[in-house]
């Protein structure tokens, strides 16, 4: 199944508590959980003003759905086509 990285921009993200990312993520489980186990969240990085998400999804569609459902933004929504690594230049 395709993976996707979704920008999400949130202004002050990086300001965000542990109480604040908890509440978002048991939010982000629980719309998961309601979609089925076609899509999956792996994990995300925040920066000072966005999170990236990694997820994997059976297409855009469903990504797009889980944000809507959940109330989160998803500005670009990216399949990945390939990941690459230290390893990759052995």
């Amino acid at each position: 199944m395709p993976k996707y990285i979704i920008e999400r921009e949130i202004p002050g993200a990086g300001s965000l508590t542990q109480q604040d990312l908890q509440a978002i993520s048991q939010k982000s489980c629980g719309v998961l959980s309601s979609m089925g186990p076609r899509i999956q969240w792996l994990e995300s990085y925040v920066t000072d003003d966005k999170v990236y998400c990694i997820y994997i999804a059976p297409d855009e569609v469903t990504i797009r759905a889980h944000a809507e459902q959940g109330e989160f933004p998803a500005n670009r929504v990216l399949r990945i086509k390939s990941v690459i690594d230290p390893a990759t230049a052995e």
